[in-house]
């Protein structure tokens, strides 16, 4: 074996990439002491490793409490990325920098897969109005998922887009538009009634009993145009976290089951999910932070219209 740069050969000639880290050093070392009976001073002189760091052994991991945390989190929430687990990082008093969290969320292999959306044109967006108070306005919305003998099941998912809370997930194998109704007005009787509610046109949304309901109750139903799933981008957003990181992640086996497992997921993500338009704070946080520094309930933050 003879020197080929900063490299070293196989025994079949082929030269290896140089070798940067002192841990691949130290075993390319041993590999060509094992294999071709040199020395350790002539295979540090092949390998250029001083043979001090030949011997020295590999440092103790300082970062191992972390990492370990690390992969304990990204295990349990399958969907945050590293800003996000970084959050709850911080949280628990383990990390302060962001870019330590970075570096070993990539060396321990975490990063999440992401499908590339289509580049599209862009068009002129009519600019939306941040909510200033709880419940000053709500977006509805539909999804569909499947139980594990094939049987459709279908979730009303409601969001308050002041807070990014999630007020109610309702479950059942049909929702026509009395039992949107009657989730609005079971809401109502616990104290939460929208000013304004924001949908598509579909018809559970569209018919008369929600029509009445809203007039007899003061509220204002908004309707997004036809075919333009953007005018409600926020539930939207809603829903693809929902969907992504609850019902993905679970195969149901009743109506009943499916049920227990999404307000779980509700009660986690509105109490314990930090998010990004919040300034890293929960729903339930936020909410608190500013009916405490103003109680009239106008927010004193101006946050990102984003379901971050």
């Amino acid at each position: 074996c003879g020197r080929t740069g900063s490299g070293y050969c196989r025994p079949e000639g082929r030269a290896l990439k140089k070798l940067l880290k002192p841990a691949a050093q130290r075993e390319a070392v041993r590999y060509i002491q094992a294999q071709h009976g040199l020395s350790e001073r002539r295979a540090c002189r092949v390998i250029q490793l001083n043979r001090c760091s030949a011997r020295r052994p590999p440092p103790e991991d300082s970062d191992l409490l972390l990492r370990t945390r690390l992969r304990e989190l990204a295990e349990e929430r399958r969907r945050f990325g590293s800003p996000r687990l970084h959050e709850l990082l911080r949280r628990e008093g383990l990390v302060q920098n962001h870019k330590r969290t970075e570096r070993i969320y990539q060396e321990e292999g975490l990063s999440l897969r992401t499908r590339k959306r289509a580049k599209r044109p862009s068009h002129t967006r009519v600019e939306q109005v941040c909510p200033t108070s709880p419940d000053e306005l709500w977006a509805m919305d539909f999804v569909s998922d499947a139980l594990m003998d094939g049987r459709r099941i279908r979730i009303l998912t409601i969001a308050d887009l002041w807070d990014r809370s999630s007020p109610a997930l309702e479950v059942d194998m049909s929702l026509p538009g009395l039992r949107v109704v009657r989730v609005l007005e079971r809401l109502r009787l616990r104290g939460r009634k929208p000013q304004r509610i924001k949908v598509d046109s579909g018809p559970e949304f569209s018919g008369k009993a929600l029509d009445a309901w809203a007039v007899a109750h003061g509220v204002a139903i908004e309707f997004t145009r036809p075919g333009k799933p953007t005018d409600n981008g926020h539930i939207e957003s809603f829903n693809g976290k929902f969907r992504d990181a609850c019902l993905n992640q679970h195969v149901f086996l009743s109506v009943h089951d499916a049920r227990q497992a999404v307000e779980a997921w509700r009660q986690d993500y509105n109490q314990r999910r930090p998010h990004s338009s919040l300034g890293w704070l929960t729903p339930e946080e936020f909410c608190r932070q500013n009916r405490t520094h103003n109680p009239t309930g106008t927010a004193n933050l101006q946050v990102g219209y984003a379901m971050g």
